[in-house]
């Protein structure tokens, strides 16, 4: 086990993309592009700056105000004030992956994560996920963590091993799941029984939501499943990263010997 850890640390992560200006970065937000962060220049002064600062917030895009210095070492060309450093992973249609898990004759092993913002969850659960032999991790376009450096490498290099898809529309992306012959398994607490006593069989998605508001309720409606992990304490929850890796193992541990 130890040695797969150090194998996944080994991977080196791919060099941040970066691109410059106002125009460009207002472009890659638009497009949807994942922007890891952005570096301003300290006493910028662009009309189309607030704007631009309130649109990264809304997407959860760190700003940092740098020296002008900084910014030269970085790009030798012109920057105009402004670096923006984009994901280095490269999303993957949910499609071509579902054809390719299929036409290898083994059940399908997806986990939806809703609105889980935070990098070092991210990052911890992909890793997971890659030790349970997910076949891929699927986040929505917005709210959701920002995949660049922090996520590669608090995944230890896993998140580069795993194919990582970007949906428009989860509620379709679900339905896509279902009418594929994929039961959707929601991780929550308003559930119909307990993960640990439920068969989990065949083909499956696992669906888990922030620690603030958990799984949004169109989804609750959409899943054919809902299991709650036992919990003993006062302690309301878990970190959403633990949920994750209880769960994933669960259907690792079903899937080599069932429950009846």
């Amino acid at each position: 086990m130890k040695s797969d850890f150090r194998k996944a640390g080994r991977e080196q992560a791919p060099k941040q993309q970066m691109i410059f200006g106002v125009h460009p970065i207002e472009e890659a937000l638009k497009r949807g592009t994942p922007i890891d962060k952005v570096l301003v220049q300290q006493g910028l002064q662009l009309v189309q700056l607030r704007e631009l600062r309130k649109a990264l917030e809304q997407e959860g895009v760190p700003v940092q105000m740098v020296p002008r210095e900084k910014l030269d070492r970085l790009c030798k060309g012109k920057h105009q004030g402004l670096i923006a450093f984009v994901s280095a992973v490269d999303f993957q249609p949910l499609e071509e992956i579902l054809n390719r898990v299929w036409e290898s004759g083994k059940d399908p092993f997806f986990l939806i994560l809703d609105r889980v913002t935070d990098v070092r969850n991210f990052g911890a659960i992909c890793r997971t996920a890659v030790c349970a032999g997910l076949d891929a991790v699927i986040i929505p376009s917005r709210g959701a963590a920002q995949i660049g450096g922090d996520a590669i490498k608090t995944s230890a290099g896993a998140l580069l091993n795993l194919p990582v898809c970007r949906s428009e529309n989860l509620k379709s992306t679900i339905e896509l799941l279902k009418t594929s012959g994929i039961r959707i398994v929601a991780i929550t607490e308003k559930a119909d029984g307990h993960l640990f006593n439920t068969p989990i069989e065949g083909p499956v998605c696992l669906i888990l939501g922030s620690e603030e508001d958990g799984i949004s309720q169109e989804y609750l409606r959409r899943s054919d499943l809902k299991l709650a992990i036992p919990m003993h304490g006062s302690t309301g929850s878990l970190n959403v990263s633990v949920a994750a890796a209880l769960a994933l193992y669960e259907v690792l541990r079903q899937r080599q010997k069932p429950v009846k």
